[in-house]
């Protein structure tokens, strides 16, 4: 297969995965699966874990399920495409979980201008505790007006 479409599907589905996220996230998680999300806005529970965490399953499965397209049907396309979402899924797993929310206690100390934006942005989302009114963004994108000169 030529490396370069390999490459380029990888990377096209890892940016794809841009917009997934922020379509899940505001018509699916802030949408009809709410009672799943809520808990990730108000924690009213004393677990580390959170009812949120379950929609990594979703795209666990459709990642290991190309996986399987490719090894058993021969479904060239279909290791690039898994590993963009399993890179994707490890990238939102960094900067969300453990960058953002601080579920582990790294990074604590990074402090550009783009890490205090998407801080920023992201904690503007968190003030909204409802199903509603939200503002949803990706993960690799902020809007300029969260840059403070």
């Amino acid at each position: 297969m030529d490396t370069f479409l390999w490459i380029t599907v990888l990377m096209v589905t890892f940016l794809g995965m841009e917009f997934m996220a922020w379509f899940s996230h505001k018509y699916i998680m802030h949408g009809f699966l709410w009672v799943l999300h809520k808990d990730h806005h108000k924690k009213n529970h004393k677990s580390w874990f959170e009812r949120n965490d379950l929609f990594f399953l979703f795209y666990a499965i459709v990642s290991t399920s190309c996986v399987i397209l490719w090894g058993e049907y021969n479904f060239w396309a279909g290791l690039p495409i898994g590993l963009g979402i399993f890179i994707y899924g490890l990238t939102y797993f960094f900067v969300h979980d453990i960058f953002i929310h601080q579920r582990f206690k790294w990074f604590k100390s990074a402090n550009s201008s783009y890490t205090r934006a998407v801080r920023r942005a992201h904690k503007i989302h968190h003030k909204h505790l409802g199903k509603d009114g939200g503002e949803c963004f990706g993960m690799l994108w902020v809007p300029r007006k969260y840059f403070k000169i």
